[in-house]
């Protein structure tokens, strides 16, 4: 008869190979048998721009000299899209909301934002450049940058984006003669 150190020694070895099988089965997912993997030209393309590579566009719902650069995806089309919006020193964005979670990271430059359907100075928080916000769908809220330099933040969701303003009167886009 075997001595019991060599049986433990036995049965540690086979909970081990089982324990193993097991995780293996737990964290690898095997492909199914007889599926193809996809073409490559089915694979989406890495996005990697550098900041000289951003083609900024006017932004009218921004506010006087605010532009709109595209990242990834389209913001008016399902699906996941990058955006950044540049505003100059001082720039304002009336009370408004979004249909959809709005993420925003502030890149440059130091944002004030507050929530409700009246831009009030008074209870909005300050967010220098490295801050995230997540903004729930419809959600009111407002916002303007600091004195101290342009504006960057870096807008990411899933579309379609809009911005509804609370007071018509109030976008910019209604505006005429004035830029």
């Amino acid at each position: 008869m075997k001595s019991w150190p060599s049986r433990l020694l036995v049965i540690v070895a086979v909970a081990g190979v089982a324990g193993c099988a097991t995780w293996t089965r737990w964290t690898h997912k095997a492909e199914p048998a007889g599926k193809p993997a996809p073409p490559a030209e089915a694979a989406q393309a890495h996005v990697m721009l550098v900041p000289g590579a951003l083609k900024w566009q006017p932004f009218p719902p921004g506010g006087p000299g605010a532009k709109l650069a595209v990242l990834s995806g389209d913001p008016e089309k399902s699906g996941p899209f990058v955006i950044r919006i540049r505003q100059p020193a001082g720039g304002k964005t009336p009370p408004h909301w979004h249909p959809v979670d709005e993420h925003v990271t502030v890149v440059k430059g130091t944002m004030f934002l507050g929530m409700g359907e009246k831009l009030r100075k008074r209870g909005a928080r300050e967010f220098p450049a490295g801050s995230y916000l997540m903004l729930p769908a419809k959600a009111p809220h407002f916002a303007w940058v600091g004195r101290k330099g342009e504006g960057i933040v870096q807008v990411h969701g899933t579309g379609p984006f809009q911005i509804v303003f609370v007071n018509p009167a109030d976008d910019p886009r209604n505006k005429t003669g004035k830029r």
